[in-house]
């Protein structure tokens, strides 16, 4: 009697532990998916950085693996075939994931966020790693002491929850398709630039050049360099040159949360002379030809390949 009691409270135990287990992998997917979803135009540039050309491309990715992380959790929190396909769905994307992130490390170290959930909550990569591989023993475990064997019609209910799980971020993040920068063709006069005793190194008035005007403690510049910095990084051929205005107190800060140090930049500091350059508002990015702003663009139409051939072009 004492044994069969024993066997029942360990029974119960190993279901409750693997419940919960269960329950906190598809709470940290669901959160992940929602957190990305929210912070999706940072997301997307991660692909841009791995050296996805195409804005849209990157952004159709990070829609379908947000969709992704919402099936996982979804399966996960309706027992949707365990066994078969969400454990192992679940593994393999842990593993994959950590994979990226091991790379990431040794290719940029151990700084910035990993972005696993947003911008909600920052996290380095290698704390992302630990955290990927404690999901992935968890997982494990929960293989071992919570079996769920399929249940009826499960097919159809996997099917609805499926599509619905990917669907959603189209529908509440739909793609901008229109990422194609403004046509301006008018004249930019840079001469202040080289009227200062530290002068671009670069001469910005003839040939084709993407300017950035940007403020030093604007969050959407900061944003903005980011993005230019990912895609210099991958396409050097590219003439990006940052124009940026403020105190140098804050350059610090502003290179530590871009990484836009290896673009070429000035900090240039007659504010009335850079007011009357980039105009109105910041960041400010124009594609200059022979000092002629040819086209004009934020930071979501910045198009690699779109750059790329307007570069190009004679």
């Amino acid at each position: 009697m004492a044994d069969t009691a024993t066997r029942n409270a360990a029974f119960y135990i190993k279901r409750i532990s693997g419940m919960i287990l269960l329950l906190a992998l598809a709470a940290v997917f669901l959160f992940s998916a929602i957190s990305k979803l929210y912070s999706l135009e940072t997301f997307e540039w991660t692909f841009i950085d791995m050296g996805v050309g195409s804005m849209t491309t990157a952004s159709v990715i990070a829609h379908l693996l947000i969709g992704l992380e919402f099936l996982i959790a979804v399966f996960l929190l309706f027992h949707i075939y365990l066994k078969q396909v969400t454990y192992p769905a679940t593994i393999t994307m842990l593993v994959v994931l950590t994979a990226y992130l091991v790379i990431l490390v040794i290719q940029q170290g151990n700084t910035g966020s990993c972005g696993c959930f947003g911008d909600w909550l920052y996290m380095k990569p290698l704390a992302a790693i630990w955290k990927n591989l404690l999901m992935i023993a968890a997982t494990i475990l929960v293989i071992f002491i919570y079996p769920v064997k399929p249940y009826k019609n499960q097919e159809w209910i996997a099917a609805v929850l499926g599509m619905t799980a990917l669907v959603i971020p189209f529908l509440i993040a739909p793609l901008n398709a229109d990422n194609r920068p403004e046509t301006v063709n008018r004249q930019i006069d840079m001469s202040p630039l080289y009227a200062d005793s530290v002068k671009p190194a670069t001469e910005l008035r003839t040939g084709k050049h993407i300017v950035a005007f940007m403020s030093l403690t604007c969050p959407h510049c900061r944003k903005a360099a980011y993005l230019l910095h990912s895609i210099a990084r991958n396409n050097p051929s590219l003439p990006i040159y940052l124009v940026l205005s403020g105190n140098p107190s804050d350059e610090a800060a502003f290179f530590k949360d871009t990484h836009a140090e290896n673009l070429p930049h000035i900090l240039f500091r007659n504010t009335d002379a850079f007011l009357d350059m980039a105009g109105p508002s910041v960041p400010a990015i124009y594609w200059i030809n022979n000092s002629v702003i040819e086209k004009k663009s934020n930071y979501y139409q910045l198009n690699p390949d779109t750059m790329l051939e307007w570069a190009r072009t004679p």
